[in-house]
């Protein structure tokens, strides 16, 4: 009886040391091949997963940032037709418009056989509020359309100017360079300039700007208080320069049959479609 017993606890025994540890053989066996292999096998093994891992990483983060910045901002001074050519993109139609207090946004569908859906921002002129919204929503940009009163920008450039300087110099528009379309607005109205003559002024009036601003820049690469250097130095700017693509157009939101007719942005929605 105590001879059976014993035999009972042994075995027992056994089965508690099998049950702890089931995949043993299993490890024991992966160890044993692991060590037949060649070497240089195993390390072409291992930096073949590395090379998948790092692959997987990369798609991840990239993937994101293109889900990311999924807005069109529509930007620029007060009364240059923003929140009639936002009316005009999603709805085709007029509307009466005031100065805009708050961002306004809805999806907009680009015309294109991608079915590309972005959401469109109205980010209100007025120089005290754009800066807080540009702020709020220029990581999210995919593109931004900066808005042009075409019929006064005699008037105007100065401060076209100012504000652009101010976006294109800021650091996380120019690390995500998304494309920056010129819509010189109010093309219906006959003292409209041009969108080649606004180009052309905007770009001696940045080039102005950048030569009084240039005192501040102080760091070797150009880049201090949050800005980045505009263009290349030693030379007159030019759109060109930039890490972004720029294209400047013309369009009118009210149209040249006025308030019954359609919009005049067929340059803008093929713009807005190539994104």
């Amino acid at each position: 009886m105590e001879a059976d017993s014993t035999g009972g606890n042994m075995g027992d025994k056994a089965d508690v040391e099998m049950s702890e540890n089931p995949f043993e053989p299993y490890i024991e066996s992966l160890r044993q091949q692991l060590e037949d292999q060649d070497p240089i096998f195993l390390i072409g093994v291992i930096v073949a997963f590395a090379v998948v891992v790092i692959t997987c990483v990369f798609l991840k983060y990239f993937l994101t940032s293109k889900t990311v910045r999924s807005a069109v901002l529509l930007v620029g001074l007060c009364d240059s037709g923003k929140t009639l050519l936002f009316s005009r993109l999603l709805a085709g139609k007029f509307k009466r418009t005031q100065t805009s207090i708050t961002d306004s946004s809805a999806p907009y569908k680009a015309k294109n056989d991608r079915g590309s859906t972005w959401t469109l921002i109205d980010l209100p002129g007025h120089d005290s509020l754009r800066s807080q919204y540009l702020e709020k929503f220029k990581s999210a940009a995919r593109a931004i359309v900066f808005v042009v009163d075409s019929a006064i920008f005699q008037k105007e450039v100065r401060d076209v100017a100012e504000f652009l300087y101010i976006l294109l110099t800021d650091n996380v528009i120019s690390r995500n360079a998304p494309v920056l379309v010129v819509a010189c607005n109010k093309q219906d109205i006959t003292m409209a300039k041009s969108a080649k003559l606004i180009q052309q002024q905007l770009e001696k009036e940045m080039n102005t700007l950048r030569v009084t601003h240039s005192a501040a820049l102080s760091s070797q690469d150009g880049s201090v208080g949050g800005s980045v250097y505009l263009g290349k130095k030693g030379k007159d700017f030019e759109f060109g320069q930039l890490p972004l693509k720029v294209e400047f157009l013309e369009c009118s939101a009210r149209g040249s049959k006025g308030e019954e007719g359609d919009a005049d942005i067929e340059s803008l929605e093929k713009s807005l479609a190539k994104l």
